[in-house]
């Protein structure tokens, strides 16, 4: 299936149920570049693996330290087509500015991928201060839902989530301004997801195959994840070593 034409402008895939500004594009990219970027994870060495209880990640061009980031280009795999496709969508018909125009890179400058099999999600989190509050996350291999949650008055946050939405594969999801700082975002640990309808998912008018859930429910399979951040703190210290985390 060939990738679906980007929008004019990002206006045009706002998730308008949402408070905030959040975008959802379908189709961002192909069934085969979808391939080929799980081949490149799948044959990442080893090191690159980090085992949590439940599931596993991988972060490029590296860990942070101290909400700082050592200076190392991504690789040419997840930089094509990804960011470039990314900074290529204005961020509205009034101005070519991207999402990215204001960050101090211009660009993200991290990739953090996660790996979720059916039944493993995480808890409602914030990703902090160490980012500019941009995320833009590409989905593979299978959908999901992702819960945005509220925090109580003492605290403590809410239960369930106060809106869903539902990531396909190939998608790309954008949250920004204010869901990005004040509000926290999970995926609960379920094998299916349940009540996928317009009414209860946010982003219903967006999807690529609405038609793909007409039944209500979502069974999981394993889904990867790509989150692309713009770290604010960069250390040149890995700059003359930037060769070396290309793979």
């Amino acid at each position: 299936m060939a990738t679906t034409a980007l929008p004019t402008s990002l206006e045009e895939c706002r998730i308008s149920k949402l408070p905030s500004t959040a975008y959802y594009i379908p189709n961002f990219i192909s069934e085969e570049e979808e391939q080929q970027i799980l081949e490149k994870i799948q044959t990442a060495p080893k090191p690159r693996w980090k085992q949590l209880t439940h599931r596993r990640l991988q972060t490029w061009p590296s860990d942070l330290v101290n909400n700082k980031l050592v200076e190392a280009p991504l690789p040419n795999w997840l930089e094509e087509p990804v960011i470039s496709r990314i900074r290529s969508m204005a961020t509205s018909e009034q101005n070519d500015q991207h999402l990215f125009d204001q960050s101090p890179h211009k660009r993200p400058n991290h990739v953090l991928i996660n790996e979720y099999p059916p039944g493993v999600g995480i808890m409602p989190h914030k990703d902090g201060a160490a980012y500019w509050p941009v995320v833009c996350t590409v989905s593979l291999g299978s959908s999901l839902c992702l819960g945005i949650y509220k925090s109580k008055g003492d605290g403590a946050v809410a239960a369930d989530p106060t809106w869903r939405i539902l990531q396909e594969p190939r998608s790309l999801l954008i949250t920004t301004d204010s869901l990005y700082t004040d509000f926290l975002h999970g995926i609960s640990d379920i094998e299916q997801d349940e009540d996928i309808s317009s009414e209860d998912i946010v982003n219903w008018e967006l999807l690529g195959r609405p038609q793909g859930f007409q039944d209500g429910v979502n069974v999981r399979q394993l889904r990867t994840s790509l989150t692309y951040r713009d770290v604010l703190a960069v250390s040149t210290l890995g700059a003359k070593l930037g060769g070396l985390f290309r793979r």
